[in-house]
């Protein structure tokens, strides 16, 4: 599957505007902890592929209630991540 069908299908996982904005905190949480870490302990980074998830996860519990996409696929998953981070930044979801 390419990123563009993978991205597609991710959307699919992202219906509930709630659970974006979940997915979207989380991305910006993530930026400022690494630049906390960079700033005061650069140690601290192994920690940040884990800061995204408790914001992610919890919107697709509650609301989606489906499983995460970084259940199948987490590299993928992380790209489509950014991608929708941007796409919502620039007001190019449909919802």
């Amino acid at each position: 599957m390419t990123l563009k069908e993978y991205y597609k299908h991710y959307l699919t996982l992202h219906k509930d505007i709630r659970n974006v904005r979940l997915h979207v905190i989380g991305q910006f949480a993530t930026i400022l902890f690494i630049i906390a870490c960079l700033l005061y302990n650069m140690w601290l980074l192994i920690f940040t592929p884990f800061i995204v998830y408790p914001f992610a996860w919890s919107g697709h519990y509650f609301f989606e209630k489906n499983k995460p996409a970084a259940f199948s696929d987490p590299i993928k998953a992380k790209i489509c991540d950014w991608i929708m981070l941007k796409d919502y930044l620039t007001n190019n979801l449909k919802h």
